[in-house]
């Protein structure tokens, strides 16, 4: 009976750390690691512009053992950057992105599939230019490292999906034959709270 005793508090003690290892875990996006940028047709296939957003925020909540969790994300509209400052100033316009009447798109959605522990998709509603349409972002090349200079767990992706920007009503030269799909693509970088 003496020798059953320690090997019960040991299976006790398993279980119990087994329950807090899967528990969810909070990650802050890294806003200096994250930046959602995008590829928009110009003149109905002249070129292609491509810009990004420079003030991201949010935080994502993953339990990999249960294979769940949400992410919730801000972008600040007018840190829109195409590295040309006359089109910076135009798409945050208010014919285009009107970013003083709508300062802020977002993300509120959740992880819907996963490959073992690792999530491959996530659905939700995104918020742009005052519009809420459901959207699925894949996500390829998820990984989680001990980060060598916060001395914490990191967690980064790559993350792409394709909408079409009149259901938003950005519709600005749709008249003229501009295409209407944007691709964006979001490298992601989340620090362990």
């Amino acid at each position: 009976m003496s020798s059953i005793r320690p090997i019960a508090a040991l299976l006790t003690g398993l279980t119990i750390a087994g329950a807090a290892h899967a528990a969810p875990v909070t990650y802050d996006l890294d806003p200096s690691h994250t930046y959602p940028s995008f590829e928009a047709d110009h003149m109905g296939g002249l070129s292609t512009w491509r810009g990004k957003f420079n003030t991201t925020s949010g935080t994502i909540v993953l339990d990999r053992q249960a294979r769940t969790g949400t992410i919730e994300a801000t972008v600040d509209i007018a840190s829109v950057d195409f590295g040309h400052d006359e089109m910076n100033q135009h798409a945050v316009a208010p014919d285009i992105l009107d970013a003083k009447k709508f300062p802020k798109a977002t993300f509120k959605g959740r992880f819907t599939k996963f490959d073992g522990d690792e999530p491959e998709e996530a659905t939700g509603e995104l918020t742009l230019h005052g519009v809420t349409r459901t959207v699925k972002l894949d996500i390829d090349d998820f990984k989680c490292i001990q980060h060598p200079m916060e001395k914490r767990e990191a967690c980064g992706a790559d993350v792409s999906t394709t909408f079409n920007r009149g259901d938003f009503g950005v519709d600005f030269a749709l008249d003229m034959g501009f295409k209407p799909e944007v691709k964006l693509l979001i490298q992601v970088e989340a620090l362990r709270r």
